[in-house]
């Protein structure tokens, strides 16, 4: 049986570090955890290639199998949201 590929994208803060933690303390032994701190970057740009493949807007992000999790989806920075609290006014 071919292992559960999870892969966590993370800047290497402390809420990722925390995520990081708990994930690998879930993972079941037939999960392959692979942390991307895209904050170093990857030698061959295979963490910043995944992560636009994802479309990764925020981290901590996580994806089992290849897709994003529904719950790592859409959590950008909206810039009208921002405007529309203050900012540059």
């Amino acid at each position: 049986m071919a292992k559960r590929l999870i892969e966590v994208f993370t800047a290497g803060c402390y809420v990722c570090d925390n995520t990081v933690k708990q994930i690998k303390e879930l993972a079941c032994p037939n999960c392959e955890v692979i942390v991307y701190d895209l904050n170093k970057k990857c030698e061959t740009n295979e963490c910043e290639d995944k992560a636009k493949k994802y479309g990764i807007q925020s981290v901590p992000a996580v994806a089992i199998n290849g897709k994003l999790v529904d719950c790592c989806k859409n959590k950008g920075i909206d810039i009208e949201a921002l405007k529309a609290a203050g900012l540059g006014q």
